[in-house]
């Protein structure tokens, strides 16, 4: 048996942030990892060639370097080799007849090009982005702080007194406005509202879920400031420094290590079990980063669990399945539109509707027709993550079923189980290629090779992407901010003293940006 102040189980971004501060506090830290490598969904391989290199899961970091965690380790971080890279492109659309939308790291270019797609698009957008940095502090409370503490309600009440009760009524109809309305609003072109109408489902939800339109409000104000950066290198990167930063505080971070129980004592977390029977003790807190059905049905103990603990995480749902595609290419993808050649990340779709059409289909089962294609291409920003030459293409699909229905295009069968058979994959991937050969001519003749990840490959490489669930649980609005993850509990407290739940499943929710692990090494 070994003795720690904290013990962490997941080693994924939030867990990475919370060891590195509690550590640089001086608290003794053991961060636990059942996987064979730290990093949890920030996983770097050569997946398809030697010298390819691909960033499996997560790729882009604008919510990380916008976070309070990277502004305080940031110096550390870069002394243990992280590094990014950027470019002034962060974002596009494109629609089936080659039209776009590219949206820059400068509100004036953006504005100018905006109204020269349609006139008075780009003067209502600066309009939109204006009335959000009115209220910011706000926003960033309500997705940057723990909602039930007395700073939270004194904020609120503090804005209630100084701007009136009208205000603050208007400010929250104003951040439960779908997308669809503020982009009908907002834009006449059609690629405009296209170009932001695919962001909100990097957040869960779909353009026309409630709270849609601010997600993509601060969406386009987050990735004009920032861009959206990628690790030098590869995002494992990013890691490492987080590891050697750890240990050279003292802390341990130990893989291979599964943990199967949460040692409990009156009422109180007092350390975890491992598969391999090693015990650990921790004296201040065990803090768990995983779904609540991890925590509460599998670490747990029945008698630990309250009867409306137990419910609520028996009904927890999750929500749409992730598909990722990586190519290896023979040389760099060559657009029809040049401009997308240094674009981080840029969709294919043909519209609002489209977006909302494929949303729908997938919440009934069905395979999509025509679903947003995320095309990233981080070698466009780093091009060391590919031979000299080469091209990488990183491609996400985020309205998929996890139990498939059926085909909307009725042309690929399903299996009568509903399951992601290899042909089925592989089918879909081949439908998905099509399409972005529309816009790259030399794509098909120059991949090298290729790695599809279906949403059962996603479960299989970590078990907190549930039926390919990419952001811990389904992200509507009775399962997020202050009910995330479970009604019966708040902030990232649990039924147990010093036992601690963080990652997507809890407030602030999915994304790449350590909060929840930042929140509670503060709260500690």
């Amino acid at each position: 048996m070994e003795n720690y102040d904290h013990i962490i189980v997941g080693a994924g971004i939030n867990s990475l942030v919370c060891a590195a501060l509690l550590s640089k506090k001086g608290d003794k830290v053991l961060l636990l990892e059942r996987n064979d490598r730290p990093g949890g969904c920030i996983r770097t391989e050569e997946l398809t060639e030697p010298g390819f290199i691909h960033d499996v899961l997560s790729n882009w970091h604008p919510l990380f370097v916008t976070s309070p965690g990277y502004a305080e380790l940031k110096d550390e971080l870069e002394k243990y080799g992280l590094e990014y890279c950027n470019t002034d492109s962060p974002t596009a659309a494109v629609l089936p007849d080659g039209r776009s939308c590219i949206l820059k790291m400068s509100r004036e270019e953006n504005v100018k090009n905006l109204n020269q797609l349609a006139t008075g698009d780009g003067d209502r957008y600066l309009q939109s982005m204006q009335e959000l940095e009115q209220s910011l502090d706000l926003t960033f409370t309500l997705l940057g702080s723990e909602l039930w503490t007395f700073a939270t309600l004194k904020l609120f009440l503090r804005t209630l007194f100084k701007r009136g009760p009208l205000f603050l009524s208007g400010y929250f109809a104003y951040c439960l406005e779908n997308a669809r309305t503020w982009l009908n609003r907002t834009f006449d072109s059609e690629e405009a509202a296209a170009c932001l109408a695919t962001w909100p489902a990097h957040t869960g939800i779909g353009p026309d879920s409630p709270t849609s339109g601010q997600m993509a409000r601060v969406i386009a104000f987050t990735v004009e400031m920032v861009g959206c950066p990628v690790v030098k290198g590869g995002s494992f990167k990013l890691v490492e420094a987080f590891e050697k930063l750890i240990c050279s505080y003292g802390g341990e971070v130990k893989v291979n290590a599964d943990v199967e129980k949460v040692l409990t004592e009156n009422g109180q977390a007092v350390g975890v079990s491992t598969v391999d029977g090693q015990e650990y003790r921790a004296a201040k807190s065990v803090i768990c980063s995983m779904t609540p059905g991890q925590l509460y049905e599998r670490l747990l103990q029945p008698e630990d669990v309250p009867a409306v603990v137990a419910k609520q995480t028996h009904n927890f749902r999750h929500g749409h399945a992730d598909m990722q595609i990586h190519l290896a290419l023979s040389e760099a993808p060559a657009w029809t539109n040049e401009d997308l050649m240094n674009v981080a990340i840029t969709h294919l779709t043909p519209g609002l509707d489209a977006v909302s059409k494929a949303m729908n289909e997938a919440d009934r089962g069905l395979l999509p027709e025509t679903a947003t294609i995320v095309v990233g291409q981080p070698a466009a920003l780093d091009p060391s993550r590919v031979p000299e030459g080469k091209g990488l293409l990183w491609i996400q699909l985020q309205e998929l079923p996890s139990h498939i229905e059926g085909d909307s295009a009725g042309e690929i069968e399903v299996p009568e189980d509903g399951s992601w058979t290899e042909a089925v994959r592989e089918a879909y991937a081949d439908r998905i290629i099509d399409r972005i050969a529309e816009h790259i001519p030399n794509l098909k003749e120059t991949i090298l090779s290729r790695k599809v990840l279906s949403p059962a490959d996603l479960q299989a490489i970590n078990i907190n992407l549930v039926g390919g669930d990419p952001y811990g649980g389904d992200c509507a609005l009775d399962q997020y901010f202050l009910w995330r993850p479970l009604r019966a509990l708040k902030n990232h407290q649990t039924p147990l003293k010093n036992l601690y739940h963080i990652g997507a499943s809890t407030h602030p929710g999915p994304g790449l940006g350590g909060g929840s692990g930042y929140l509670v090494a503060k709260s500690l």
